[in-house]
């Protein structure tokens, strides 16, 4: 019989395998286990077993054995995640240990080793869950702007009844850490509205003089999906030190790209509270896009910019000069604060409300800082009410969330429910029954014109042919949600609003 003596020798001997501790620290790290289960003690039984390349097979009945000893109050998702960040603590080195052989690396080796081991670490002890993620559907869609990327999130739990009451019942002042991002969050032991971070490490890193860290989202949407965030939980800005604070992350890991959202609702990311970027070692379809012109500022000859092939309104600076990138965005951005076109429906505010902001990405590429700058509004009417430039009524069957960072690059981060409504859809087109079945199911109702106006003219015999379909027009559908999204429409109209703009910044 298998006991929970047999899967802590098993997880010791993962953590020798993933150089988390040595031979030194086994009976430290037997000790601390047996502490987290109530456990005596016992002469440690020898195992044989194939150590696995992740800890979930041996998680899983050691959480069961937590469950039925009463460890664990509830068998949800929410409390097992709670628990499984202290046992794999229990195996972890200390952050400043983390720290030390990261920069030894970057120093030894260079950045890529050292972020390499910074993110096989971070999945090895599970912080990030890889198996959760492998869940998750991705396929490139071809369209005029390129292959986008079509990410739809299941890795994410879904929050139980309990820990959305918990949530509701803290304060403001309750909160600590007060938000996801905090520093204080190294170590945290969580509770039911805010996740356990007991395995979780990061590293400083110097922007421009000032203190941020660096570490992985636990839900990767790409590779080495990073976050950089401020040490101290001040509310997102863009600004000319944000864009120096950007490039200069770039030139010291030049293998990563580094990008912000945007500061103001609807056009902004989900935390806005708390100052930080995301990047990553990955290429995104924007980064591929071609620039239709290049041309130069008035002072800043040194200093290439061109407009981005892409359905947003992307501005590209490129040079040799970070310091120089960063004043000419500067320029850039206050000139959008305060500039308005109706004739293209931009007003910089309404009532004292600002509207206009960038969402802005650097890389480091071919010995050159770049500097990519998109321009967002975030203004409202009685036709639009969730946004002028943002993904209108017609495409919220698809994606009706805000455009942040990513989703801007060219990645859609599409809901769940996406996956089991286009296979009940497919069923129906199949079937030729979008104009009935369909429109009576409420998984399909919303998407029954649209899968009527793609079917036509189409021979959709199989339910291999419709899937391969509906994955092919729901890319073309993002296309069109970056399009609403963009400030300059790829219109004549457009186009002369976007020259009319440069030549007010300087051309």
């Amino acid at each position: 019989m298998t006991t929970i003596y047999h899967y802590i020798e098993n997880l010791i001997q993962y953590g020798l395998k993933k150089r988390f501790i040595t031979v030194w620290d086994i009976d430290y790290a037997r000790n601390s286990l047996y502490h987290l289960f109530q456990l005596d003690g016992t002469i440690p039984p020898q195992v044989k077993d194939k150590i696995p390349e992740t800890p979930v097979s041996i998680l899983d009945p050691m959480l069961a054995y937590a469950i039925e000893k009463g460890l664990i109050e509830q068998d949800t998702v929410t409390e097992r995640d709670l628990f499984d960040a202290k046992i794999m603590d229990c195996l972890m080195p200390r952050p400043s240990e983390v720290i030390k052989n990261f920069y030894h690396r970057f120093e030894k080796q260079g950045a890529k080793a050292a972020t390499e081991f910074f993110y096989q670490m971070s999945k090895d002890s599970h912080y990030i869950r890889t198996d959760r993620i492998s869940k998750n559907m991705q396929w490139f869609s071809p369209t005029e702007y390129g292959d986008l990327e079509i990410t739809i999130n299941l890795s994410k739990p879904e929050k139980d009844p309990k820990a959305i009451a918990a949530a509701k019942r803290a304060t403001k002042d309750e909160k600590y850490p007060k938000c996801l991002l905090c520093k204080e969050n190294v170590g945290y032991a969580g509770r039911l509205d805010h996740p356990a971070r007991d395995n979780h490490r990061i590293i400083p890193v110097d922007l421009a003089g000032e203190n941020w860290f660096l570490q992985y989202s636990p839900y990767i949407y790409y590779n080495e999906h990073a976050i950089v965030f401020s040490h101290e939980h001040t509310p997102m800005s863009i600004s000319k030190d944000g864009f120096n604070r950007l490039l200069h992350f770039v030139e010291q890991i030049p293998h990563y790209f580094v990008g912000s959202n945007a500061d103001l609702p609807i056009v902004g990311g989900s935390i806005l509270s708390h100052d930080h970027f995301q990047g990553g070692y990955h290429e995104f379809p924007m980064a591929k896009a071609p620039v239709e012109e290049w041309f130069t500022f008035k002072g800043f000859q040194d200093i290439e910019a061109g407009i981005v092939q892409w359905p947003m309104s992307v501005l590209r600076l490129r040079g040799e000069n970070r310091k120089r990138l960063t004043e000419l965005g500067d320029v850039i951005l206050q000139k959008w604060r305060f500039y308005s076109d109706e004739s293209v429906d931009v007003l910089a505010e309404t009532n004292g409300e600002p509207h206009n902001t960038i969402t802005p990405i650097a890389r480091n590429r071919n010995g050159k800082f770049e500097l990519d700058l998109v321009l967002r509004n975030n203004r409202t009417s009685h036709e639009h009410p969730f946004g002028i430039f943002h993904p209108h009524e017609e495409v919220h069957h698809i994606k009706k969330e805000n455009i942040g960072l990513i989703e801007v690059m060219g990645l859609a981060v599409l809901p769940g429910r996406l996956i089991y409504e286009m296979e009940e859809l497919a069923s129906y087109m199949v079937k030729n029954e979008l104009d009935g079945a369909a429109l009576k199911s409420d998984a399909t109702a919303k998407h029954a014109v649209w899968a009527k106006q793609i079917r036509k003219g189409r021979q959709v015999e199989t339910q291999e042919q419709a899937n391969a379909l509906l994955k092919e027009e729901i890319g073309k559908r993002f296309s069109t949600v970056l399009e609403h999204a963009g400030v300059f429409k790829r219109t004549e109209a457009g186009r002369k609003g976007f020259q009319r703009f440069i030549e007010e910044v300087g051309r």
